[in-house]
């Protein structure tokens, strides 16, 4: 199956994501993971700064959201700005790749806040069936 959806639409890469070896894996999970996809999200509303990024994607750590940011940034999906200011100023913002993924992965977010009443309803059948875990 691997290469389907390539075929169906007739791009092809020189990477595949469904290869073990393959650099755009790690990439991809970056973006899709818990707090990569909260981060770009939040950046897609404009730049800013550590503790605000921090404040807006509630419940990730600092050491977390710093780690996250690092990925993103090696990746080339997120730019890092140290002000020389006094106290230290850093600011985030998306990268025109960055801004790229953001909207695609917005749309996914988009899609699963809109089906959540399915989803709960689909959740609360599963529990009534094999019984809540």
């Amino acid at each position: 199956m691997s290469g389907s959806i390539r075929e169906s639409s007739g791009v092809e890469y020189d990477f595949d994501v469904f290869a073990r070896a393959c650099p755009s894996r790690g990439t991809l999970e970056h973006v899709t993971g818990r707090w990569g996809g909260l981060a770009l999200g939040a950046l897609y509303e404009g730049s800013l700064r550590f503790n605000e990024l921090r404040r807006r994607v509630d419940g990730v750590s600092e050491k977390m959201l710093s780690q996250t940011l690092q990925a993103l940034e090696r990746d080339g999906l997120v730019h890092r700005e140290a002000q020389p200011v006094n106290p230290p100023r850093v600011d985030y913002e998306l990268t025109d790749l960055g801004r790229r993924v953001a909207e695609r992965l917005l749309a996914l977010i988009d899609c699963v806040e809109s089906a959540m009443d399915e989803v709960l309803a689909a959740r609360t059948r599963y529990d009534e069936t094999r019984g809540a875990r």
